[in-house]
């Protein structure tokens, strides 16, 4: 596997505003990182004021802009409350682009089917802003305030099928179900590439290799260290003979849904 190329630096806030209820964006001036960043990627951020906080925070990559990235982020704890409290002009550390990310479909090629679970959605937008390919966005929340960029995958020219829990927008149910109804449709050549909760990314490989769809899966796994030494995010991967851990922040966090030990994930 070929290694990744990142860097740690002192980024500058651009913008950090209110997206829905507790969720955020982040625009950051990195013009030596911005450059390098594929779809599927993070960034491992550490909010400098934190003084006695330790560990980074991982963020998939959303958006990338010239000389600047963006994340999107729902506060819910000590060090995401304090990077919503951070303003324009403002650093933060960062050490990106991190992990391998998903493969860009070809012009051409598999028609791509992306599936995201709340803020997944984050994961997915710099795969459908540079495939060729346009598909189908499957996006799904608990509730109305959980579904996010659904304009920005509307102006890319993505079909875009909602679903929440609650029913309170677009389609009442799991994401998954309307990934089973298209993929029972049996139309030739499409892949599936999917981020979100895990629980929901086992029902996605399942799916998928019921119908001999290939599917490339983001894993959502805890992360301390985020550049392979700490070894608390490892998954069970297939090997030849049986299984290997494998870290999902440098091997993955993104996977060949048929090479996950689904069973023993947890």
């Amino acid at each position: 596997m070929l290694a990744v190329p990142m860097l740690e630096q002192t980024v500058q806030i651009v913008s950090n505003e209110r997206d829905t209820d507790s969720y955020f964006r982040l625009v950051l001036r990195a013009p030596q990182i911005a450059p390098l960043i594929q779809p599927g990627q993070f960034a491992h951020v550490r909010v400098l004021p934190l003084k006695g906080a330790l560990l980074r925070r991982p963020f998939s990559i959303f958006q990338v802009t010239g000389d600047t990235f963006s994340i999107l982020y729902k506060t819910v704890g000590q060090g995401t409350e304090a990077l919503a409290r951070m303003g324009s002009g403002e650093e933060l550390s960062a050490i990106a682009p991190l992990g391998h990310g998903f493969t860009v479909p070809r012009r051409g090629g598999e028609t791509p089917l992306l599936v995201a679970g709340g803020y997944g959605m984050a994961a997915m937008y710099l795969l459908a802003q540079r495939s060729p390919q346009k598909g189908i966005v499957f996006v799904g929340g608990r509730r109305r305030i959980d579904i996010l960029c659904e304009k920005e995958f509307e102006a890319l020219g993505w079909d875009v099928r909602t679903t929440t829990e609650d029913g309170s927008h677009g389609e009442k149910g799991l994401v998954t179900q309307p990934l089973l109804k298209e993929l029972k449709r049996k139309a030739p050549y499409r892949k599936v590439f999917a981020c979100g909760p895990t629980g929901m990314l086992g029902a996605v490989g399942k799916i998928a290799g019921e119908f001999n769809v290939p599917a490339e899966l983001s894993m959502d796994e805890h992360m301390c260290c985020g550049v392979g030494v700490c070894l608390t995010c490892v998954i069970p991967i297939k090997t030849g003979d049986g299984w290997e851990y494998q870290r999902t922040c440098t091997e993955g966090p993104v996977f060949d849904a048929r090479e996950v030990v689904w069973e023993t994930v947890k």
